[in-house]
This record gives structure tokens, C-alpha cells and sequence, in this order.
């Protein structure tokens, strides 16, 4: 069930709700736990992660509410399990937020193909980066902002690069497993062998 909202400047802005079918339900928390226990992973860059890759199929699959839920639900389960729970949480949730609403209004217009997955990663990893590392630290720790810069670019770097494999490789993947509904009982043809008789 597609419902149209809204029609602006030549979009036209759908709400897909989740269906109450306990399926769907199932594969958000499915995800959400998946992505907590990569990000969990002893050792592991921090900025290699998987929530960007779930979120843009899970705006695409389920709609704007279920893709920024499910952004702002990652880091804040993560940060409540690494007892990191902070004011960087709060802009790190509403950024990685702000990109699940984005890539619902992005996919809505295209096919949701590898390139348009990756392209979304580039663009939406450089505002996360912007928006998370050069105001945190300047604001609430006391860095200059040329020392945020300077540091945020080898991090930025190893975010794209995270980023845009996992968009290569996993995003298609999630889209294909949110959206695939368990085949129901088929009727069997009627046996060539054994015709059925009126």
C-alpha cells in the first residue's frame, strides 16, 4: 500500500508504511542486531560500519520513518552497549537520522541500482563527517577547527572507502532480503499423467 502525500517541485514525496506483518518487523530487528555486532567487533576500525549500507534499503524498502528510526536506533543502541552514551551521540544519531529521511527522498526517484548506492555513500558519508567531526570536537572539547579538519581527513578517507564497499556490496543484498516475501502454497499443475476427470 502506497499512500501519496505531498507533491513539490516536480516530486512525488509516497509514505510506505511497514506492514504489521511480524516478517517485516523481524528483519529491522534482524539488521539493527546485525549491524550492533559488527560495530561490536573487538579491534575494528570505527569508522568501518554497516549502518549506512542498511539504512539507505531499509528508507527504500520501508519508508522515511523506518530508515531514520533504524539509523538513530543503531548508534544509540551501540553507544548505550560501549557505555559511550554522550553529547556526540546526539549529533551522531541525528546525522546518520537526517540520512535515513535523505535516502528515502533520494531512492524514491531512482532504481536503486550498485552505482546509486554507492553515489548516496559518497555523498552522504562527506555530510555525516561534516556535520559530526568538525562540530563536536570545536564545540564540547575545545579543538580549534583547523585541528578537526586536519583530523577528520584520514578519517573521512577510511569512512568513504568503508562506506562505498559496503554500499557495493551489502546494500543490494539488504534491499533484496527486506523486500522478499516467503512464497505461499502454490497450487500444483493438474499431472500430465494422472489428468483430473469431471
Amino acid at each position: 500500500m502506497v499512500l501519496t502525500v505531498a507533491k513539490l517541485h516536480g516530486f512525488d514525496y509516497h509514505y510506505t508504511p511497514m506492514n504489521s506483518n511480524t516478517k517485516n518487523y523481524f528483519k529491522y530487528f534482524l539488521a539493527l542486531v546485525l549491524c550492533l555486532l559488527v560495530r561490536l567487533i573487538p579491534f575494528r576500525a570505527p569508522n568501518i560500519e554497516p549502518i549506512l549500507a542498511a539504512t539507505m534499503p531499509m528508507s527504500r524498502a520501508y519508508g522515511a520513518f523506518t530508515g531514520f528510526s533504524f539509523a538513530v536506533l543503531s548508534i544509540l543502541f551501540f553507544d548505550l552497549a560501549t557505555h559511550t552514551l554522550g553529547v556526540q551521540t546526539f549529533f551522531t544519531a541525528g546525522a546518520y537520522g537526517a540520512l535515513g529521511l535523505w535516502a528515502y527522498l533520494y531512492f524514491n526517484k531512482r532504481k536503486g541500482n550498485r552505482a546509486d548506492y554507492v553515489r548516496f555513500a559518497i555523498i552522504g558519508t562527506l555530510f555525516f563527517d561534516a556535520v559530526t567531526g568538525l562540530t563536536v570536537g570545536p564545540l564540547f572539547f575545545h579543538q580549534t577547527f583547523l585541528s578537526s579538519l586536519v583530523g577528520q581527513i584520514p578519517f573521512t578517507a577510511f569512512h568513504l572507502l568503508g562506506n562505498i564497499t559496503f554500499a557495493a556490496v551489502l546494500s543490494p543484498g539488504v534491499y533484496n532480503f527486506l523486500i522478499k516475501k516467503k512464497k505461499k502454497d502454490s497450487v500444483f499443475p493438474v499431472s500430465r499423467l494422472n489428468p483430473k476427470t469431471i
